[in-house]
């Protein structure tokens, strides 16, 4: 997707307008069926439903022959990127599976329960989510990592399943916001032209304060409206081995998709020995994992030719030159660079392509208005992280609403995504005050 930005493209709002039509015809229906008192509102729709009517729209709106149109949409559809993310869906799905059927999770979970007060686990969730997200460079995989437990935990715990969900989705946005292995730091610095220890200390100004001061909220307002009674904590340690196989391999920076594959190896291997699994009911838990995984499989696969096709179709450039047009001053072109990778960031759903997008445009504005290059890099990555965990129909959200089942919707998980409320506000405040 990116490669369309490198091209001359004309810009268009009609670009924009098969997107918008996804988003509201998705969110809109959530929020209407919420207010309705329908239960599990935003489940009513499905998603790749939603984004297939933008792409309907995409095909009669925009220029150009069938052939051309086709083209252009399959070649999202293709994009490393994606095709990336829907194998680690799989595989999630399956180690997820795999691990769960043999007592994985069960065993996880009373293993923490029994060393781990009730009342510290959403912060201390927060705390290892943000912790591997850092070590690794990627949400992703921390989520994948966690989530099964989180949901576990507090299942037994009593502990809100919304609230522990959006402590594992703040800490690992606080990592793929500050790990100097992060796509998104990589990106933001690369096209800024600056060190990443320098980016790194004008981010920690902000995301710093920020989860410290989330992690004080997880504390007061993380405890159980009811205590539940654990009488008996059973666990066997040889079956929390695949957690603790995936953790370590993924923080001494192993592939994702090589650290997937083995958990479930791992798992697999540990329920076949303790009789949990036959070889075929093995293979079939793996299968019952892909298919767990069908409907975000199919989103990010039919969202990523909607974005290409808007990004050819002159949407991105659109946004682009109008944010542009609102600059007036160093304080309001931080802001434009915010909201510039914010709004690409809600059309491709891809923090990493949105910096790659707005940088260069981000880079010409800091030229012009004098903003520090430190500055406009942290603040590249910081709000296209904040916005990437706060989208529905972004990679980290369908990942972890789909480890929750139905049991939680996007409103109830947004609403309580403290870490980057209030990383927004920080942020807000070093802009307004940040003269040098």
């Amino acid at each position: 997707m990116e490669d369309l930005m490198k091209k001359n493209i004309e810009s268009s709002f009609i670009g924009l307008v098969p997107l918008i039509i996804f988003v509201l015809i998705y969110l809109g229906t959530g929020i209407l069926l919420q207010l309705q008192g329908v239960s599990m509102a935003f489940y009513q729709l499905p998603s790749p439903v939603a984004v297939f009517i933008g792409i309907i729209f995409a095909f009669i709106l925009f220029k150009g022959n069938i052939k051309e149109k086709f083209h252009t949409f399959l070649e999202g559809c293709g994009h490393q990127d994606i095709v990336t993310m829907c194998i680690i869906y799989l595989l999630a799905g399956a180690f997820a599976g795999v691990a769960k059927a043999m007592g994985g999770v069960d065993s996880t979970v009373n293993l923490a329960l029994s060393y781990i007060p009730v009342n510290f686990l959403a912060p201390s969730l927060f705390i290892v989510a943000g912790f591997i997200s850092t070590a690794t460079g990627t949400s992703v995989g921390s989520i994948v990592s966690i989530a099964p437990i989180a949901v576990g935990l507090a299942e037994k715990s009593g502990v809100s399943l919304p609230l522990i969900l959006a402590a594992v989705m703040g800490g690992a946005m606080f990592g793929d916001n500050l790990s100097i292995i992060s796509d998104t730091t990589i990106a933001a610095t690369r096209t800024q032209n600056v060190e990443m220890k320098d980016k790194f200390r004008v981010n920690l100004y902000m995301a710093l304060p920020a989860a410290i001061l989330t992690t004080i909220l997880l504390v007061i307002f993380g405890s159980p409206e009811h205590i539940t009674t654990l009488e008996v904590l059973n666990y066997n340690i040889f079956k929390v081995i695949p957690y603790i196989a995936v953790l370590v391999m993924a923080i001494s920076g192993l592939n994702v998709f090589v650290v997937l594959a083995c958990g479930i190896i791992i798992a697999g291997l540990i329920g076949f020995l303790a009789g949990d699994f036959t070889l075929l009911s093995l293979s079939k838990e793996i299968y019952t994992g892909f298919q767990g995984m069908n409907e975000i499989f199919l989103l990010s696969l039919l969202s990523g030719g909607l974005a290409n096709m808007t990004a050819k179709a002159g949407g991105i450039e659109w946004l682009i030159g109008h944010i542009q047009k609102l600059i007036i001053g160093k304080k309001t072109a931080k802001l434009g660079i915010g909201f510039l990778v914010s709004l690409i960031d809600m059309a491709v759903a891809n923090n990493t392509v949105a910096i790659i997008i707005s940088g260069p445009i981000a880079k010409d504005i800091s030229k012009k208005y004098d903003v520090n290059p430190k500055e406009s890099a942290a603040i590249l990555d910081i709000f296209s992280c904040i916005f990437q965990g706060m989208i529905p129909y972004g990679a980290q959200m369908l990942i972890l609403l789909n480890f929750a089942g139905d049991k939680v919707s996007p409103l109830e998980l947004i609403s309580l995504l403290w870490y980057q409320m209030i990383l927004l506000i920080f942020t807000l405040i070093f802009i307004k005050f940040k003269n040098k």
